[in-house]
């Protein structure tokens, strides 16, 4: 058994004493502010949320205004837009409030989470859709269809269950525990779209509610200051409305996986290998995450003999438990085949996406198949990954054994040819139990919940295509770049103008207040 992580260069994790004065100014304008800003989320969700064709609330008079009138239409996207980046401002103010993360801090977190996060639970799907892919993945379940082998165009009428198309004939990319709740949220519901909704949307405050219990844990285990790095995770507003407003199932998926890490790292490794076997059979993408688990398990001074025995046996448990579930449900392992189903091929603000775009278009300025090339640097990138986490497997010291994970978990994210928000939000709960440093470290991570939040908020909106008869696809570009504008605007005013914020995006000479364990 392993003896628990030992502290971040010695740092303590608790928070330092106050001489004098309190720990935090008083936080109930930041929360207010960010409520506002969430409510403002709920009505704009009325207007360009996602809701299924055969949704009852379509025939009411509220929602027929918002969302098939252009007055409607126009007031919910600035209400979206200013919801989403007041919700960024006061997540950025509450932490500009404390002056010791202690209990003070921890409070007003834990009030934080839950006056920004209450009003997304009863929100209309926004930025994704991915819930009504889940309803429809879960009627195959329940009438009888192999999920792997079947997209839901198998099913009666499925284009009135809401899902994006690419689901019509796409495999299921999800694990036995998941499909396992979208078989009993449907049935319980019987397909009606706002109590399955309702339903994800408890999975993932679940998966929230891990996340709330385990980060300080485990950063405690490391040396970093729990309160902080709850701020950093939970309040997070990318955090939240990805996980709440947005129905992602990842939410359950990172949740298992930082309890398993924590049983893990505290001597617990069974049930921690079990919780993370349980987060493979929602996403199989933390599967990564075992050969960190083995190595912990193994010890500090472990040789390669000591080290592949616990890794063959962390393996076994894992691999036994989902062969177990593959036997129960009866269609075994047909997630590996449905990993590359959804998605696009690449996006733009990618890094390696960008690159394969690049290639593939000066390809075709010379007469070539550029798909062909940019094919090749997409698989590039995804051999450098693989590279990357081998090398931190087989190298680095066991105190940063969580580190070493994070960034090999990293490297499969970054260098994807598409990143979704909902991926940029794995990796921040564990670069902030393992330390994101008080300098250009939380600057960027500020940068990227900006970039994210202005991007989220143009990028998926249902907008109505009869509101401009001429052209179908226009009010849904005009919709688009309305929104991009609002929230950019106030983005830019946050950076560059706000007399609050605007010195968090500066270079300052301030103490680091945390060390990562790097």
């Amino acid at each position: 058994m392993t003896a628990p992580l030992p502290a971040a260069g010695g740092m303590a994790a608790a928070a330092p004493a106050v001489t004098g004065g309190a720990e935090m100014d008083d936080p109930r304008s930041p929360i207010l502010a960010g409520f506002i800003g969430s409510m403002f989320m709920l009505a704009g969700s009325l207007g360009v949320g996602w809701l299924a064709p055969v949704s009852e609330l379509r025939r009411m008079p509220l929602f027929i205004w918002m969302r098939a009138e252009a007055a409607g239409v126009a007031l919910s996207i600035i209400l979206l837009a200013v919801g989403g980046m007041l919700l960024v401002r006061a997540w950025l103010r509450l932490g500009q409030k404390v002056h010791v993360w202690g209990a003070q801090a921890r409070s007003a977190t834990h009030k934080a989470i839950l006056a920004w996060g209450l009003p997304m639970v009863v929100c209309v799907p926004l930025f994704s859709r991915d819930v009504y892919a889940y309803i429809g993945q879960g009627r195959l379940m329940v009438e009888g269809f192999n999920p792997y082998e079947n997209g839901i165009s198998a099913l009666s009428n499925y284009f009135q269950l809401g899902a994006d198309k690419m689901w019509t004939e796409a495999p299921v990319p999800y694990g036995q525990l998941f499909l396992w709740i979208e078989q009993f949220v449907v049935w319980s519901t019987n397909v009606q779209p706002e109590a399955s909704v309702m339903l994800f949307r408890l999975v993932a405050v679940a998966g929230v509610v891990l996340c709330v219990i385990y980060v300080p844990k485990l950063a405690e285990l490391h040396g970093v200051n729990p309160h902080r790095a709850l701020w950093l995770t939970a309040a997070n507003p990318l955090f939240l409305t990805n996980f709440i407003a947005s129905v992602h199932n990842d939410s359950l998926m990172i949740g298992l996986a930082l309890a398993g890490l924590y049983y893990c790292a505290t001597q617990r490794v069974v049930r921690g290998i079990v919780l993370v076997t349980l987060s493979i059979a929602v996403k199989p993408i933390t599967i990564v995450f075992l050969p960190f688990i083995g190595l912990l398990w193994a010890g500090q001074n472990a040789g390669w003999v000591r080290k592949f025995c616990f890794w063959a046996l962390t393996a076994g448990i894992s691999l036994g438990l989902l062969v177990l579930m593959g036997l129960v449900n009866g269609f075994g392992f047909g997630w590996i085949n449905g990993l590359s189903a959804p998605g696009s091929i690449a996006i733009w603000y990618a890094p390696v996406g960008l690159i394969g775009m690049i290639v593939a278009s000066l390809a075709n300025s010379f007469g070539l198949d550029g798909s062909l090339f940019a094919g090749w640097v997409f698989d590039a990138g995804k051999l450098l990954a693989v590279g990357i986490v081998a090398w931190l497997i087989l190298r680095g010291d066991y105190d940063r054994l969580m580190r070493r994970l994070t960034l090999g978990f990293a490297a499969i994210v970054l260098l994807a040819p598409i990143i979704q928000s909902w991926y940029v939000v794995w990796l921040i709960p564990l670069f902030a139990v393992t330390g994101i440093r008080n300098d250009w470290q939380v600057k960027a991570l500020y940068f990227v919940v900006s970039f994210f939040m202005i991007y989220a908020i143009s990028d998926q909106l249902e907008v109505f295509p009869y509101l401009q008869a001429d052209d179908l696809g226009f009010a849904l570009t005009l919709a688009r770049v309305a929104a991009a504008v609002t929230g950019l605007l106030f983005g830019l005013y946050l950076i560059f103008w706000d007399p609050s914020t605007k010195r968090l995006f500066r270079k300052s000479g301030g103490l680091v207040v945390e060390r990562p364990v790097i």
